[in-house]
């Protein structure tokens, strides 16, 4: 008599890739710093930036009270942040994206 066959159930495992997410840097409008200081700050700390793109965002900032000036990974975000941050720049928290 032949052996009957033997039913073997395989665990099936999925793994799902999802990209780290993206952080924004906010920049808010206020009373003391000037579109001067705004934008160079833009400028020296924001790869990338040139004067078109920081004068562009600082006039967002002061007329809409705030502007995103750069979204990426976290752990650039939190260098940039912190930079603006220290040079006087009022920032809104981080955000994931």
């Amino acid at each position: 008599m032949a052996p009957s066959p033997t039913v073997v159930k395989e665990k099936v495992s999925k793994t799902v890739q999802q990209p780290y997410p993206n952080f924004k840097i906010i920049v808010l409008d206020d009373d003391f710093n000037t579109f001067q200081h705004v934008a160079d700050c833009l400028m020296k700390y924001i790869p990338g930036m040139n004067g078109d793109q920081a004068w562009s965002l600082t006039a967002q900032v002061d007329k809409e009270g705030q502007a995103i000036v750069w979204i990426g990974p976290q752990e650039q975000a939190e260098l940039y942040h912190l930079q603006l941050k220290r040079a006087g720049l009022t920032m809104a928290p981080l955000e994931a994206n």
